[in-house]
C-alpha cells in the first residue's frame, strides 16, 4: 500500500526551515499534504490546521518537525488518529513518544525525511507490523 496523505507537524513559511522544504517535495512528489501549524494559517499554499484533530480527511503518514517538548501535546491526538505511520526526524526523537505510539500501534521510523524522498524510500516500511 502506497502513502497517499501525509501530515507535516510543525509546517512553517519560514524559509529554510525543513518542514518547509519537506512540504514542499512532498507536494512535488504527488503527495496530499496536510499542514499541521500551531499558527494555522496558510503554509506554502496550503491551508494548515492547529491540531491534527482538525485534519478534515484521513492521513497516512506524520511527519514531525517539532521538538520532544512541544510534541507531547499532540501524542493523545496521534494515538487516537488513524495514522498508520510517524516519522521523526532528527532532533524530535523521544523514546517516551516512541513507546508511546508504538504501544498503539503506530509504526514509527526515526529518519530524515528529505533523505527518505529524496532517495524514494518515503513509501518503504508503510505496513504495520
Amino acid at each position: 500500500m502506497s502513502v497517499k496523505t501525509v501530515a507535516v507537524l510543525g509546517a512553517s513559511n519560514k524559509e529554510g526551515r525543513y518542514s518547509g522544504i519537506a512540504q514542499k517535495l512532498l507536494m512535488e512528489k504527488g503527495y496530499d499534504v496536510v499542514p499541521i501549524s500551531f499558527r494555522g494559517g496558510e503554509v506554502l499554499g496550503l491551508e494548515s490546521y492547529k491540531s491534527i484533530d482538525e485534519a478534515p480527511r484521513s492521513i497516512d503518514t506524520l511527519t514531525v518537525y517539532v521538538g520532544p517538548l512541544h510534541l507531547h501535546r499532540y501524542v493523545d491526538q496521534i494515538v487516537r488518529s488513524d495514522i498508520r505511520r510517524v516519522i521523526l526526524n532528527p532532533g524530535t526523537e523521544s523514546e517516551p513518544v516512541k513507546q508511546q505510539l508504538q504501544a498503539a500501534g503506530k509504526k514509527v521510523v526515526e529518519a530524515c525525511t528529505i533523505v527518505l524522498l529524496k532517495t524514494n524510500q518515503f513509501d518503504d516500511a508503510i505496513e504495520v507490523e
